[in-house]
């Protein structure tokens, strides 16, 4: 079980003069705003402007983001920067002043979130199946008629060897293959790539790689990418991983180093604790830890996009033991499965638009 909950802020950005700048001091009289800090929703322009002394005359104004140059000016002309498709989260911008064959550089911030609030989706139960209440759930994945599951052992004793990989049939429940996982590890969510069955470990810094028809243990292998371990998923190009924070990280999928991330925000700010992950139609989806929410996600911007609420699916579980957590997609069925930890039943749901 995860017991601590990440809160980030955002870290503030000191802007130094490089070596043989026309001045090394923080303060060279030179200002940038918008001021550190300001949040604006992905579509509103940000208007850029620096103000620096009256005997300073720059040949020219180079303007990055994220250390990638975007535009420039032979002035201290106001300059907008588009957020249309921009990541979520926070975002440094730099100007950096020419003069004489020399520079100095001044930088803010600022904090992107989604254009608008997400759409309220509505949920209904097509069918019910059988779930093992023995398995705390991490990791859920559907795939050539059959469901993978990875779970974690239980909530007080994370280390008492019963995580778990197995493989089941949806309609019985009824367990196909199964392996138990190393004692001194809590197993978390889970992949296939290929013919490998890739699992997450949650703090261990762990990443196991078993045979998908065997279930052998192929490799242990370091992994300290992020925070934890939390939920994974594969969309044929790239692996997708959270870390207990609003970050999702791509990996790669061959030697599993990141490759880029994105920030989950709504109209409002980061949304903490994504975890459990899937892929669906471009989309990803994800539980939010300790909440009865589903979010869906942008990959390519982390923007939230779409959210149900699902209270009402499996009420009289026992928090926060129970809570849900596992989604499963059936591409070629057309099949949305849910569950949770420890629950009785797996479900298979619709989402619809209020």
């Amino acid at each position: 079980m995860k017991y601590n909950i990440l809160f980030f802020t955002v870290i503030a950005i000191i802007a130094t003069g490089c070596k043989g700048c026309m001045d090394s001091k923080p303060n060279t009289g030179i200002t940038i705003s918008p001021d550190a800090g300001t949040t604006y929703n992905a579509g509103k322009p940000v208007t850029i402007k620096v103000n620096y002394p009256a005997d300073m005359k720059p040949d020219s104004i180079v303007y990055l983001l994220d250390s990638v140059r975007f535009a420039s000016a032979k002035d201290a002309g106001a300059i907008t920067l588009k957020t249309d498709t921009l990541h979520m989260g926070p975002r440094l911008i730099t100007a950096k002043l020419f003069t004489g064959g020399k520079s100095v550089e001044q930088s803010t911030n600022i904090m992107v979130y989604a254009a608008k609030a997400p759409e309220e989706l509505k949920f209904t139960v097509v069918k019910t199946f059988p779930h093992d209440t023995a398995s705390y759930t991490e990791g859920l994945f559907y795939q050539d008629g059959a469901m993978y599951e990875s779970d974690g052992g239980i909530a007080s004793e994370p280390s008492t060897g019963q995580s778990s990989l197995r493989k089941y049939d949806v309609e019985t429940g009824k367990i196909l293959q199964k392996v138990n996982g190393d004692p001194k590890i809590f197993a978390e969510g889970i992949a296939i790539v290929g013919n490998k069955l890739i699992q997450l470990t949650y703090t261990e810094q762990k990443l196991l790689e078993y045979d998908k028809t065997t279930f052998k243990l192929l490799n242990t292998l370091p992994f300290s990418v992020g925070v934890q371990g939390w939920g994974m998923c594969f969309d044929g190009k790239q692996l997708y991983f959270d870390d207990s924070t609003n970050r999702i990280w791509f990996l790669n999928k061959d030697t599993y180093r990141p490759q880029g991330s994105i920030d989950v925000c709504d109209d409002k700010g980061p949304i903490n604790q994504v975890n459990e992950l899937e892929m669906i139609d471009d989309k990803l989806y994800a539980n939010i830890y300790t909440t009865d929410t589903i979010i869906v996600i942008d990959p390519k911007t982390g923007a939230v996009l779409q959210r149900c609420d699902m209270s009402k699916l499996y009420p009289h579980r026992v928090p926060p033991a129970e809570v849900l957590n596992g989604i499963a997609w059936d591409a070629a069925g057309k099949r949305l499965f849910v569950t949770g930890k420890k629950w009785q039943k797996l479900y298979q749901v619709k989402f619809e638009k209020k």
